[in-house]
């Protein structure tokens, strides 16, 4: 019988990490050949990216990859119109970021270039801000209307930045990015990402930074990218949405997975009955206990995730005190 699967953290070290997934979300560092990590820039706790594929944490499918059950429970797991669709591959990939630096500005194609060019998927994402030093910002497409000539000139003059719409931000503000959408992630931010199942990013500039291991420049993909980015200029780049006690609120609703925020500070019952997809539910805040069908009772606190399977009826939510939860699906 399937249960609420819960998943080894598959950790990430990066130039530009920190130790807050350590300090603030309580994960332990793994450790190689040098020693511990000396710091970490994200943790993948729900992925089927090739080479990086979560394996069951606990229970009964202990040890066993989140591809091999989508390829023996199928529907049963993701949803039947999850599994027409895109068939063995799990379609959504969750990540925690810790920018103790500014990330590249990067963009990421859609799934028409992604495919024309044999990568795969196009990438369309969703930040959620769980921590934020104060002054951080971030960057979400461009200030005005840029045409591809400017775009092409500022990159080459390394004027880049003063076409960029930055944006401060805080504690629970949510940034959709959908593919072509130029970004980047500013130093001091904690945030949860839900994304599409896939690792094709255009690097289109990183700062001058120098790698200390290779003692080289990360490579930028100029002219991969030209082609992909969005051009035009949008009124509203960040995603408003009430903040309420105990009601579920929409805030994204995409072609990819829609996603909730769910304040609570008393028990709440979830019906899944409608749904013909499996929920990842993300503790973003706080601590919960989730009990489903068959006395399964999974604890959650910031920082870590459970993915119900589509055959989930209901589920309820024990908060220990407020809570936070993101609730993301594929429509």
């Amino acid at each position: 019988m399937l249960y609420p699967l819960t998943f080894e953290t598959i950790f990430k070290d990066k130039i530009w990490g920190g130790q807050k997934i350590h300090t603030i979300l309580g994960k332990d560092f793994p450790t190689g050949p040098d020693g511990p990590l000396p710091n970490c820039g994200e943790t993948w706790e729900v992925s089927d990216v090739e080479g990086n594929v979560s394996v069951v944490k606990e229970g009964g499918l202990q040890g066993k990859s989140l591809r091999e059950l989508v390829e023996q429970y199928k529907g049963e797991l993701v949803g039947e119109h999850v599994f027409e669709k895109y068939g063995t591959r799990f379609p959504l990939l969750v990540k925690f970021i810790d920018a103790n630096d500014d990330l590249s500005i990067q963009v990421h194609p859609n799934d028409e270039l992604a495919e024309k060019r044999g990568s795969g998927y196009g990438k369309t994402e969703m930040w959620y801000i769980m921590q934020a030093d104060e002054g951080a910002k971030l960057n979400s497409g461009f200030n005005r209307e840029v045409t591809k000539d400017e775009y092409v000139k500022a990159v080459a003059d390394n004027t880049i930045q003063d076409l960029l719409n930055i944006e401060p931000a805080k504690p629970g503000d949510v940034f959709f990015l959908p593919a072509g959408r130029v970004h980047y992630i500013g130093k001091g931010l904690l945030l949860a990402e839900i994304q599409q199942t896939s690792d094709t990013t255009y690097r289109i500039y990183d700062f001058d930074r120098v790698d200390q291991t290779t003692g080289q420049k990360r490579e930028l993909h100029t002219d991969l990218a030209v082609d992909a980015i969005d051009y035009h200029h949008y009124d509203q780049y960040k995603t408003e949405y009430p903040k309420e006690i105990n009601r579920s609120v929409n805030t994204v609703t995409s072609d990819y997975f829609v996603t909730n925020v769910l304040n609570f500070d008393q028990e709440v019952m979830h019906d899944y009955t409608h749904l013909d997809s499996f929920v990842i539910l993300i503790c973003v805040d706080g601590a919960l206990t989730i009990q489903a069908e068959g006395g399964y009772n999974v604890p959650l606190k910031m920082g870590q995730c459970a993915l119900l399977p589509a055959s989930t009826t209901s589920v309820t939510l024990v908060p220990d005190g407020a809570m936070t939860v993101l609730e993301t699906y594929v429509p």
